[in-house]
């Protein structure tokens, strides 16, 4: 059932705008260039890419916890750091087409979430550890996490092509 829900719509296409570019450029690399660190950041382009699409089930999930009311409370960037640095091991060898398939799909699936949301989800606030125990809507945490996501990181890989 498709949700008539406008603003929950335009959020899940802004999503797949961004993950949709990432993964059209990603197609586009060489391997010498996905296996390249990204600037900034040490990973690998290759292994951002996989991180991007793996963390979407993860972002819509907090955003569905704030969606009803709850804080999020054990979300803190030492954790957040220390998850990125177990991915960046585990799956230091990702191969360019399997990373591109689960962005692809993540995000399809993370859209899919978003549309479900209702006005007053999107509107419903709660504190978030990861942001200072700030009292954020899940219009804000699907914008500032599951939705810029991309665009944040298409955006270093892109100025580390450059170089």
């Amino acid at each position: 059932m498709t949700n008539s829900n406008t603003r929950a719509n335009a959020l899940a296409e802004r999503l797949l705008l961004g993950a949709n570019t990432l993964a059209t450029f990603a197609e586009g690399l060489s391997d010498a260039q996905w296996n390249q660190p990204v600037l900034g950041d040490g990973r690998t382009i290759g292994v951002v890419v996989h991180h991007v699409a793996n963390v979407y089930p993860l972002e819509i999930e907090l955003a569905q916890v704030l969606a009803s009311g709850n804080p999020i409370t054990e979300a803190t960037m030492e954790v957040v750091n220390q998850m990125n640095a177990d991915h960046a091991k585990e799956f230091a060898g990702v191969n360019k087409q399997e990373a591109i398939a689960l962005l692809r799909q993540n995000s399809k699936i993370a859209a899919e979430s978003i549309r479900a949301f209702t006005d007053a989800e999107l509107d419903q606030s709660a504190k978030v550890s990861l942001n200072a125990n700030a009292p954020l809507t899940a219009q804000f945490f699907i914008e500032d996490h599951a939705l810029r996501h991309s665009f944040h990181h298409f955006e270093k890989i892109k100025n580390t092509i450059k170089k």
